[in-house]
């Protein structure tokens, strides 16, 4: 049993990093695609537009997926270091966290339990079948684009120490 589990996450772990790009995918040097999805207390919608100005971490997961968990912790260690600072074409640094959950209570927990301190967490609901997720040619999570303060793509899928080093490169 041990090793049968063992062999499922290794295999889930190396499909978090397939990325197989198509035609509506955003590529490096692309405007991100406008989101515009309910916050996670369902009250309020974020629009990712709304963040020009700012570097963006435009960052697919899901509470349910081992992986995003891992990397949670080190979203928000980049986060935490990077929110405040000032860019070469943006002041300050989020994350727009889009969420593939189907059930908002575990959303809600992981968000508490991973300490994501940063206000966007956006979601339908619709999990793989979101057509935001269609437009971002996501196919598995974590994924995610870095958006500059014009809301341009400069870098696709960074996983930490990757991430943060990209991100050092466009600091003043």
């Amino acid at each position: 049993m041990f090793k049968s589990n063992i062999i499922l996450l290794i295999t889930f772990l190396l499909l978090s990093f397939v990325y197989l790009p198509d035609k509506q995918t955003p590529k490096i040097g692309d405007i991100a695609p406008e989101i515009n999805l309910p916050a996670v207390d369902r009250s309020k919608s974020y629009k990712l537009s709304e963040l020009r100005g700012k570097m963006v971490l435009i960052y697919f997961w899901a509470s349910f997926a081992p992986p995003c968990r891992f990397e949670n912790d080190h979203v928000v260690r980049i986060y935490n270091k990077y929110k405040d600072k000032s860019f070469k074409n943006a002041e300050g640094f989020t994350v727009y966290a889009v969420s593939l959950d189907r059930d908002v209570e575990k959303w809600k927990a992981a968000i508490k339990k991973d300490n994501m301190q940063w206000p966007y967490h956006v979601s339908d609901m619709k999990s793989y079948e979101s057509e935001v997720v269609n437009n971002y040619g996501i196919i598995n999570v974590p994924f995610n684009f870095l958006i500059d303060g014009s809301g341009k793509v400069i870098a696709i899928n960074l996983k930490s120490p990757d991430l943060a080093n990209t991100i050092e490169k466009h600091l003043k």
